[in-house]
């Protein structure tokens, strides 16, 4: 019996060793072709743009081509799912953001994938914050004073967003929800022609990707009021954060990172993990993130998981009272 016990627990070491050796080959060999990063959107926008930067990158410090494919439709959900049933050998990545990750369990009543079970994160890359801005013509020149208008005109109030389920309508229900104020969504296909009812007052609020409500608030085309992130930015030092400004706990930026299929070898995650660490460690890349208004994220992988699953009870709080739905 014990004989028997022995011999059991010799091959239950051995077959662990074997795969452990078997995964560390795997990561020395990698990557052995061409990687693709799914990108769930068009080509162009910030998404495309970090994920091409990155991809760059990784190709260099490789010596293997990363190829940026573009699969768009279902509000990100097409090309997510792709990812998610692609083979797990670290030679299919996902770009992953709050938008696909976390917003879209909630958003969606049948969602084609798991964030949480479907896939393994690689590594965060960058966060980029929004702008509180209003155009010229409405009278409030702080947070404190758009808090204090909103409530004297309680349902009267419209503001810009960029279209259903963006960050341009998640981000004013969030502060909608901590400050106990009360305005309605507009929506626009985009950014662009939310701006221009902005500029000319017929709107009179929008939260926006900093880099793009940056150069407008300094060129005076409307008026910025306050950052969405932690801390202040380099590039605006003058503007206080939203939670400076009066609303604690308040916070929301544009976050992106990389994931992989579930089940790819874990040696392979952290081969990736520790080129990704590399890649935005580089000075031209930290500046190229900078010059968008974006940071590069420091966050250990180990902590990745527990913050998406916060970012997913989060925003489900938001869509349910906010009552957003897309089927």
């Amino acid at each position: 019996m014990i004989t028997s016990i022995r011999a059991f627990a010799a091959f239950a070491i051995g077959s662990v060793i074997t795969v452990l050796c078997a995964g560390q080959l795997q990561a020395q060999n990698y990557p052995s072709r061409s990687v693709t990063i799914v990108v769930p959107s068009a080509p162009g926008g910030g998404t495309d743009t970090v994920a091409r930067l990155i991809g760059d990158q990784l190709g260099k410090q490789l010596s293997e081509s990363f190829v940026v494919d573009n699969r768009t439709g279902g509000g990100m959900n097409v090309g997510t799912a792709a990812a998610a049933k692609a083979a797990p050998d670290g030679h299919t990545l996902l770009m992953g953001l709050n938008g696909n990750m976390a917003v879209n369990p909630s958003l969606f009543a049948k969602l084609p994938y798991d964030p949480l079970a479907d896939f393994t994160p690689v590594a965060m890359l960058a966060e980029y914050p929004f702008l509180v801005v209003v155009s010229n013509d409405l009278p409030v020149t702080s947070i404190k004073e758009l808090i204090a208008y909103l409530k004297a005109n309680a349902g009267k109030v419209n503001y810009a967003s960029a279209g259903t389920g963006t960050g341009q309508h998640l981000a004013p229900e969030l502060f909608k929800m901590v400050t106990g104020t009360d305005m309605s969504p507009v929506h626009y296909r985009g950014a662009q022609p939310a701006y221009q009812d902005v500029i000319a007052g017929r709107l009179p609020i929008f939260f926006d990707n900093m880099s793009t409500a940056m150069s407008l608030a300094k060129g005076g085309k409307v008026r910025a009021l306050a950052i969405t992130s932690k801390k202040r930015s380099a590039l605006m030092p003058e503007l206080p954060t939203v939670e400076e400004a009066g609303v604690p706990g308040y916070e929301y930026h544009t976050w992106f990172g990389l994931w992989a299929p579930k089940q790819t070898p874990p040696a392979i995650i952290e081969k990736l993990h520790a080129e990704v660490r590399k890649a935005l460690a580089d000075p031209t890349i930290q500046q190229r993130i900078a010059a968008t208004a974006g940071e590069p994220s420091a966050m250990p992988l180990k902590d990745i998981d527990p913050f998406v699953k916060a970012e997913v009870v989060k925003w489900a709080e938001v869509v349910k009272r906010a009552g957003i739905k897309i089927e």
